[in-house]
């Protein structure tokens, strides 16, 4: 046998590898999950209310010849978080990858903007990603081994008329992931984050015209992301060959930061 032959096959580079995907049942989570999962990995999908669309994800898995998991948890839980890091582990028996996804906007200037709306925000945007690597991480630790990436945005690298709870979660990520790389990395836990642009979900195709257009006119590439596009690069980022790439913030996002 060639050693080309005897090396493991690209789409299967993360078997035995177990994840956890939070905000895993719509858009860039879906994609996501889908991703790891034909790359090899076994896959919990984190869901709060699309338990039917949780349930596709898995059946999609399953028909890949994948494991999959649904586990409905509010990441602005911490109790919650923790119980789906155990649940998980029981199992599937272990735990080696975590993408933070889980996300939403309450898009609304700062001088209307109520105390819920920013409270919300924050609480899952933010603290969400802070529940989910505090119960991972002793996890990671004692096995010297993890891979953590979390789903930010180029808004939270810049100011964004009408989204400073967003921009400020966001934002808060960014650094929460430059800290958390330094404090894992001698347990060699690899901790990223990738900071999409305007990505074509389903909720991005149902703005208005004009908001769409304002964002083509920023993007050098000409054209809007994919979620699929997206994933390629979480699984890079959770696989061996980013094992040298920690406490980074990498945009994906047609050069719309530029």
């Amino acid at each position: 046998m060639s050693a080309e032959a005897s090396q493991t096959a690209p789409e299967q580079e993360l078997a035995g590898k177990v994840a956890i995907v939070t905000g895993g049942s719509r858009g860039i989570g879906n994609a996501i999950c889908l991703e790891l999962a034909r790359n090899g990995a076994a896959v919990a999908v984190n869901y709060r209310r699309s338990a039917d669309k949780a349930r596709e994800v898995v059946e999609q898995i399953e028909a890949m010849g994948g494991r999959g998991l649904a586990v409905q948890a509010n990441v602005a839980s911490f109790d919650d978080a923790q119980n789906m890091v155990d649940t998980v582990i029981k199992e599937f028996g272990g735990l080696h990858i975590l993408v933070n996804n889980a996300g939403i906007n309450r898009d609304r200037v700062i001088w209307k903007m109520s105390e819920e709306e920013w409270d919300e925000v924050i609480s899952i945007d933010l603290k969400g990603v802070f529940n989910y690597i505090r119960a991972a991480a002793p996890v990671f630790k004692e096995q010297k081994y993890g891979k953590i990436v979390n789903v930010t945005s180029i808004n939270g690298l810049r100011g964004k008329f009408g989204q400073s709870n967003y921009t400020a979660a966001k934002g808060g990520v960014n650094t929460l992931t430059k800290t958390v790389a330094r404090e894992l990395g001698r347990s060699s836990v690899n901790v990223n984050a990738i900071a999409p642009g305007l990505i074509e979900t389903d909720m991005v195709k149902e703005a208005p015209e004009n908001v769409r257009q304002m964002a083509l006119n920023e993007i050098v590439l000409g054209r809007l992301g994919t979620p699929q596009e997206v994933a390629w690069i979480v699984t890079f980022l959770c696989s061996e060959k980013s094992r040298h790439l920690t406490g980074q913030i990498i945009n994906v996002d047609g050069g719309q930061y530029l």
